[in-house]
């Protein structure tokens, strides 16, 4: 028997997963929640920052692996053989010369420019809008591989407003890094910035990073977008690695700190939703909608099936980024889940704000009454808002809460909720909310096929997959798709777990592990052809209020 660890670092927490590398099967696993993120530490959402410490991290790393071991049987952390991690992303974090986390550092052990900026974190707006014009202008257009417009979510853009807003951290850093690439360098002692693996996945889609033309763009490029950024470039890498490549084996101090042997092989990190699609067993022709917080959209493409396209306004297409020779294209929206959990705390206000003052019942009841009524928000709105027809869903928003990550990404539009009158319900309004979120699908379904890409399937995976029946009908009526979802609980983690095996030596290659190592499907939803049909209109009213919010209202 040889068993692999798959890693899978969320938003809110951590989750370690230990897998039997020959069949796939789940022998344990655990989750972590980051104490300081879950605390507010460090991040301001009124103005769209959001950063997470290094030290949540660890603590999740090191609490998840022993745990989920210690559910095992007797024996089996001497039989691991292999550690994958994805991460969320664009996160990345200034380091110095040793490529040690600023924040890690007692000066800066306090300071959220110094900290990881969670992919989340919108405070880059106008640095991406920078990057944008320059790029137009240049003979080189870094954004043509990103789908042509770069994004306050990804790796420069935030690079460049840190350096900007904070004169402390400018002084200090010596390189950056992304947390996919972090992970594996700490535990195999290769964070040094001129030996740390860069992942492929997160350079292409995130760092305008592209073979063709030497890799990241110029020097010359960056330094006329702002002098600050002199010298990074030479500071950070030419060459990435797909994530079947390996990085090293543990550490002494890690096994230790882990539970493990130093035999096990770390493979090069990659973003949670690229991961989650391979644990999904991604192929060409297949949409893989990675449906949490936020959605990730990705798939999978020969290079004779995508020639010279170049798909605009999605986030990006990289050889090598999902599955190793194949074309990894990308898209997703900025909220999702998201979406939901603003309109559960809405409607949640006067529960904590007004019942919590209450004298009327002790103080226990008091706690366990407000914590019912929260959780039971979300699932009984789903049941309400089930039951009404299409054809009375009077209410129309766009699911733009967050920004819009794509098709064409911009993060000034804001949403906005349409249609109400004084009978509008609560329920009625979370019905508009969930058909935005599925509008906002096809937006970037439509876009793929307007472009030659073809789809065959849709993947469904995360939590909202497997429990949000209602979410998922809606789905698969406004696409007019049947819509599969994935049984494996922990996608991403499993997707981490089959790059294991393949660094590992247990397969040759990550297709031969996902077919020996998958789950297969739980359940499959179809289409309500009355519904698709009544649909198909309602869409056309999402898109122009869309066109109406975004140029009269936030261009």
């Amino acid at each position: 028997m040889k068993y692999v660890i798959g890693l899978d670092y969320g938003s809110d927490s951590c989750r370690a997963v230990v897998v039997n590398a020959a069949t796939g099967e789940e022998m344990a696993s655990a989750v972590k929640y980051y104490p300081r993120w879950m605390e507010g530490k460090y991040c301001v959402p009124t103005a769209n920052q959001y950063r997470q410490h290094p030290l949540d991290y660890i603590e999740g790393l090191e609490y998840t692996v022993k745990t989920a071991l210690s559910k095992c049987p007797a024996g089996t952390a001497e039989k691991v053989v292999g550690i994958a991690f994805d991460t969320t992303g664009s996160t990345p974090v200034f380091t110095d010369k040793n490529g040690t986390p600023l924040s890690l550092l007692p000066e800066f052990a306090e300071n959220p420019n110094a900290m990881f900026v969670l992919w989340k974190d919108h405070t880059a707006i106008k640095e991406a809008q920078e990057i944008n014009d320059l790029a137009s202008k240049w003979d080189i257009d870094y954004t043509s591989y990103e789908g042509g417009i770069y994004s306050s979510e990804w790796f420069w853009a935030k690079a460049l407003h840190v350096l900007r807003v904070d004169e402390k951290v400018r002084n200090a850093a010596y390189s950056i890094v992304e947390h996919c690439d972090w992970l594996p360098g700490l535990i195999t002692d290769k964070t040094d910035p001129s030996v740390i693996c860069r992942s492929r996945c997160a350079s292409g889609h995130k760092a305008m990073w592209l073979e063709k033309w030497g890799g990241l763009p110029s020097e010359q490029f960056l330094t006329t977008l702002d002098p600050l950024l002199a010298g990074y470039r030479q500071r950070l890498y030419t060459d990435t690695c797909p994530s079947d490549k390996k990085v090293g084996n543990l550490t002494e101090e890690w096994a230790a700190r882990l539970g493990l042997t130093t035999n096990v092989a770390v493979a090069v990190g990659a973003f949670d939703c690229h991961m989650g699609a391979v644990g999904a067993e991604v192929k060409p022709g297949a949409l893989v909608r990675v449906i949490g917080t936020s959605t990730c959209d990705i798939m999978v493409s020969s290079y004779e099936e995508m020639g010279h396209k170049l798909i605009p306004g999605i986030c990006g297409q990289v050889d090598g980024s999902v599955i190793p020779g194949m074309i990894g294209l990308e898209a997703g929206q900025s909220a999702f889940g998201d979406v939901y959990a603003w309109f559960k705390n809405v409607l949640a206000w006067p529960i904590e704000n007004i019942l919590s003052k209450s004298t009327l019942i002790d103080a226990e009841t008091k706690k366990k009454l407000i914590e019912e009524s929260i959780d039971q928000i979300i699932p009984a709105l789903s049941v309400e808002a089930a039951k009404v027809p299409v054809s009375e869903s009077t209410v129309l928003a766009t699911d733009w809460m967050n920004g819009r990550r794509t098709p064409d990404a911009n993060q000034l539009v804001k949403g906005t909720i349409t249609g109400l009158n004084l009978g509008s319900s609560a329920p009625l309004i979370f019905r508009a909310l969930v058909e935005a979120t599925a509008y906002g699908s096809k937006a970037i379904v439509d876009r793929f096929i307007e472009n030659g890409v073809e789809i065959k399937e849709i993947i469904g995976i995360g939590g909202i997959a497997l429990k949000s029946p209602f979410v998922m009908q809606t789905l698969a009526d406004v696409l007019n798709m049947p819509i599969k979802v994935a049984r494996a609980e922990q996608a991403c983690a499993f997707g981490t777990s089959m790059f294991a095996a393949v660094v590992a030596g247990v397969y040759d290659k990550v297709e031969d592990a996902q077919k020996a190592m998958g789950m297969g499907f739980a359940s499959e939803y179809f289409p309500n052809k009355e519904n698709v049909e009544l649909y198909k209109e309602l869409y056309k009213n999402y898109i122009k209020l869309g066109q109406f919010t975004e140029k009269e209202l936030f261009s």
